[in-house]
């Protein structure tokens, strides 16, 4: 006669078991890692831009240059303009940026934008 099985033998579930938890303990501290807050952009018209003065206007063009109400402004320039006309812009600051324009280049002016304590910033193509 055969002898039946009593006990389920469970080491090779708790083998398993400790492999799973040690991928996972390997792969949380990749999980939180910081990243940019974006919202979803509201859809503005040109025309609304052109009708409301209290938003800041800069221009970034496809050369990485930056224009504010028309005029160049110099790379090392930037925080310092957008933090003599924040006063006088409370609603915030438009990005029109060319289609081929470096992204580093856009958020370089996004940083300094916040540095300086604009807080809503949005973009436009």
């Amino acid at each position: 006669m055969r002898d039946s099985f009593n006990e389920i033998n469970i080491t090779p579930l708790t083998d398993i078991f400790l492999v799973l938890l040690i991928i996972m303990m390997v792969i949380a501290p990749m999980l939180d890692q910081q990243g940019l807050n974006l919202a979803v952009p509201e859809v503005v018209n040109k025309e609304e831009i052109a009708k409301d003065p209290k938003i800041m206007n800069f221009t970034v063009t496809d050369d990485n240059k930056y224009f504010f109400d028309g005029a160049e402004v110099a790379v090392t320039d930037i925080e310092k303009i957008v933090s003599e006309k924040a006063k006088d812009f409370p609603d915030g600051m438009l990005i029109q940026v060319d289609d081929n324009a470096e992204h580093g280049a856009v958020v370089k002016l996004m940083d300094s934008a916040r540095n300086v304590g604009v807080t809503s910033i949005s973009l436009a193509r």
